[in-house]
């Protein structure tokens, strides 16, 4: 009894060391991962190509793989400049809606003096959150292009994972044993990405001819901005349903065929929107969504959610993004081992870790030497 409870009391301490280590070490671990998860994204589209079109080398499939991902991540970056733009050349009509806005919440309320939104941005507490977002963006650019540096190198090493591999596991049967485990990893995050992507188009697909036939302005931007949300396990979804909420409701112009007048047009307005949206998010994430996921990645819809929170507070909007595949990731790792096989049947789904790696633990893993096949 006395020896178990040291074993507990080991695991508690080396898992409250690790924690802390990932948190004081997330400015350059989470851009780290996020160049390893853009890197398998590349990889597995050019595994893609590759496959599909059989005469089309693997140095070519790669190059159009960056290609495209790189275009992806342009296009997005126009959309944004787009919607910021046109935001800008409104801005005195978003100003003159938001206010009324102020005064409608003061109004109800029953407080007086509301305050313009100018005098909201240049208080204090304004002065403060604003200076909080430009510090993230700034943040968030700087990342940018680290983890597109990361990604450049993860690419020129590659080819020597094969020989390092060799190096480290000398006996063939550890050897194959690590390469199935790594290929299984590869394969759940892929797993993931695809099923992701896929669910986030068919939402973003749906939600954008919804704006449309509600003429909410700047609908492609909104669309953009919703695709990416969805990402986010469970969250992402809830805050991209009020999104377009928040736009529609200080959007300047309403269509004509909505009823009431004055503000109360926009009130109404807004809801309708945030109906139409929210309608798909629902459909769609709680009768499409959990199946995939649950068939691909085999977590429990508890441990998806526990893992948004506990990677979102070690790591920030990346740890977010990387919570399912990083969670898939250590449901394998521990189910290798009989003394941490326990962790992985409680973050699977259906408490069966071991078959996840065996069905998805085959052939094909990135960690060969690839200079051949060029």
């Amino acid at each position: 009894m006395t020896m178990r409870s040291g074993i507990v009391g080991i695991w508690i301490i080396a898992t409250g060391v690790i924690i802390a280590m990932l948190y004081q070490s997330r400015s350059i671990l989470a851009p780290f991962a996020m160049a390893v998860f853009l890197f398998l994204v590349m990889e597995g589209f050019a595994r893609a190509i590759h496959n599909q079109i059989g005469f089309v080398g693997r140095t070519v499939s790669r190059a159009f793989a960056i290609l495209a991902v790189l275009l992806g991540f342009g296009f997005f970056i126009a959309l944004l400049a787009q919607g910021i733009a046109q935001f800008g050349g409104q801005a005195s009509d978003y100003e003159t809606r938001i206010n009324e806005l102020i005064a409608d919440i003061y109004g109800v309320l029953q407080m007086e003096s509301a305050p313009t939104l100018t005098e909201i941005v240049f208080n204090d507490t304004g002065q403060k959150f604003v200076g909080t977002i430009a510090t993230a963006t700034g943040d968030l650019s700087g990342d940018l292009v680290i983890i597109l540096i990361y990604v450049a190198f993860l690419f020129i090493a590659q080819s020597a994972w094969g020989a390092k591999l060799d190096r480290l596991f000398p006996d063939s049967g550890n050897r194959d044993r690590v390469r199935e485990v790594g290929d299984a990893a590869r394969r759940g995050i892929e797993t993931y990405l695809w099923t992701q992507t896929v669910i986030s188009a068919l939402i973003t697909g749906l939600t954008y001819v919804t704006l449309l036939v509600l003429r909410v302005e700047n609908a492609l931007f909104l669309s953009a901005l919703i695709f990416v949300l969805n990402y986010i396990p469970t969250i992402g979804s809830i805050v991209a349903a009020f999104v377009p909420l928040l736009f529609a409701l200080v959007q300047p112009q309403v269509p004509a065929w909505i009823p009431g007048e004055g503000t109360n047009e926009g009130y109404i307005y807004a809801g309708i929107v945030f109906l139409g949206v929210s309608f798909w998010q629902f459909m769609i994430g709680n009768f499409v969504q959990p199946r995939i996921m649950g068939e691909t990645l085999n977590l429990s819809a508890l441990v998806v959610l526990l893992s948004l929170a506990i990677w979102g507070a070690i790591w920030g909007i990346p740890g977010m993004f990387l919570s399912a595949p990083l969670t898939v990731l250590l449901m394998i790792l521990f189910s290798q081992s009989s003394s941490t096989r326990w962790i992985a049947i409680l973050l699977s789904a259906d408490g069966k870790p071991g078959d996840f790696v065996a069905e998805h633990g085959h052939s094909d893993s990135i960690i060969t030497a690839e200079t051949s096949a060029d």
